[in-house]
């Protein structure tokens, strides 16, 4: 197995490819560690400062309009609306 350097992706998008374009090779190097005894379960304990996942429904549109927005700072849109909200919800809060 040689030592794979994952790359750094410009988008979403480009590193979905990358994974597809080398899953095949990825399978034998975990075959490969497998076989070695090198893959070891989870260790490191769960905290309960996790972050739950929330599940919310959005306009097609909103989505797409975050995403363009989130491109162009850099950022996944998942991120980018999570900001966007945390950043209401303050706002609200202040004006309370």
């Amino acid at each position: 197995m040689e030592n794979r350097v994952i790359p750094k992706f410009e988008s979403e998008a480009e590193e979905a490819k990358w994974w597809f374009d080398n899953q095949a090779e990825l399978d034998k190097d975990f075959a490969k560690a497998f076989a070695e005894g090198r893959l070891q379960l989870r260790t490191e304990p769960r905290t309960s400062t996790a972050v739950p996942t929330t599940t919310i429904r959005l306009d097609p549109a909103d989505i797409q309009m975050a995403r363009e927005q989130a491109e162009k700072r850099g950022l996944k849109y998942q991120t980018y609306l999570k900001m966007l909200l945390h950043e209401a919800l303050t706002r609200k809060s202040k004006a309370s």
